[in-house]
């Protein structure tokens, strides 16, 4: 057979190539996750998550070569167990949790897992085990310090239970992750007390620094403070802007369907409230996937820098609102056993202000400039 031949036969069959392997070594310690390409095998003990361009997710077969459609990507995970020390109070660093964790099997009964989602709208590229604790502490530490979770000293047995219980649910409706163990530890061993205190006093001076900043500017004109000093106005980061969108586009659906099968007691008051935030959430779902781009503020229209950098705070913001969210389901299921509705009243209570605060940050973020101050 010529070469002639020989290359007119590829063209006509294009056999998948054998994809490059990927490199499991660090996975299950240091790694939770890594980028998988196509056309390698799936490497034993791990699983393949497939992400397409509108953040949808599925599970790929184990022991199959990857097989990716235009525009999908591809992630190998894990399933653990990890280990980490945790600090659940940030003034005291020296008190720790060792965290034992696993990545929750797959639930049939949903059509998206969690940890899926988790590595859809966070994760970008490989996901380190240190990222993912620190994501785990600073959720532990929000809900210890808004009173979602009660650890005092010299903790009874019951109290432990109760934390524990909100713990395993907390890092199970955010992350997707299962706690399999969690004791006290001692860390004061590990902690630089010096560099500790150094990143608390440069935070101080920071905020001081902010506080002083709108008192030294001119009286008559407050809202142009900021235009007029240059010099402490940053370049706008359009990723961070983009990365905070992409989470609030993907996850608002999942909240809107795991509080719509929450479990209630019996009431026309409170499925009139329970239907009441259901149509706020789908509202703000809707201003998410109509928010202007970051350096417009109209068509055609650039928008100055510090309305660029005022939009990315209101967006990160809202991605905080989020997060408690997710906190509050967690504290809706626990409450699946609520009789009456009184019992219920402080997290709707809550859910009310959470979905407020959505509404404000992300109507800020779509405003384009301050009322009675140019673009």
């Amino acid at each position: 057979m010529t070469r002639t031949a020989i290359t007119t036969i590829r063209r006509l069959f294009r056999w998948p190539g054998r994809g490059a392997p990927v490199d499991a070594s660090a996975l299950g310690a240091a790694m939770i996750a890594v980028p998988m390409v196509p056309g390698g095998f799936l490497p034993a003990g791990c699983g393949v998550v497939v992400i397409d361009t509108g953040g949808r997710t599925r599970r790929a077969p184990e022991g199959s070569r990857l097989q990716l459609a235009p525009g999908e990507s591809a992630c190998v995970f894990h399933p653990g167990p990890y280990t980490a020390d945790l600090a659940p109070f940030a003034a005291a660093p020296e008190i720790g949790l060792q965290v034992s964790f696993a990545i929750d099997s797959p639930d049939p009964r949903v059509a998206q897992q969690r940890f899926d989602l988790f590595l859809a709208s966070e994760a970008q590229g490989p996901l380190a085990l240190a990222h993912f604790c620190r994501a785990i502490e600073a959720a532990l530490q929000r809900a210890l310090a808004q009173g979602n979770l009660d650890l005092p000293p010299c903790t009874s047995p019951a109290e432990w239970n109760a934390f524990r219980a909100g713990f395993n649910q907390l890092l199970y409706m955010r992350f997707g992750v299962t706690v399999e163990e969690c004791v006290p530890v001692d860390l004061g061993a590990s902690v630089d007390f010096a560099a500790v205190l150094m990143a608390r006093t440069l935070a101080q001076q920071q905020q001081q620094q902010q506080q002083r900043a709108p008192a030294a500017a001119p009286a008559p004109a407050p809202v142009l403070a900021l235009a007029a000093a240059p010099a402490m106005i940053a370049a706008p980061d359009p990723l961070a802007d983009a990365r905070a969108l992409r989470r609030l586009f993907l996850e608002l659906p999942c909240v809107m369907r795991a509080l719509r099968l929450a479990v209630l007691p019996p009431g026309l008051p409170l499925f009139c409230r329970h239907q009441d935030l259901l149509r706020r959430l789908d509202l703000v779902s809707l201003a998410v996937s109509v928010m202007p781009a970051l350096a417009l503020a109209a068509p055609g229209v650039a928008l100055a820098a510090h309305r660029q950098l005022r939009r990315i705070h209101h967006s990160r913001r809202a991605v905080a609102a989020l997060d408690e969210a997710w906190a509050l389901l967690a504290r809706l299921q626990l409450s699946g056993g609520a009789r009456r509705e009184s019992e219920l009243d402080p997290l709707f209570d809550d859910a009310a202000r959470i979905v407020a605060n959505l509404e404000y940050e992300l109507g800020e973020r779509r405003m384009a400039a301050v009322d009675g101050a140019p673009a």
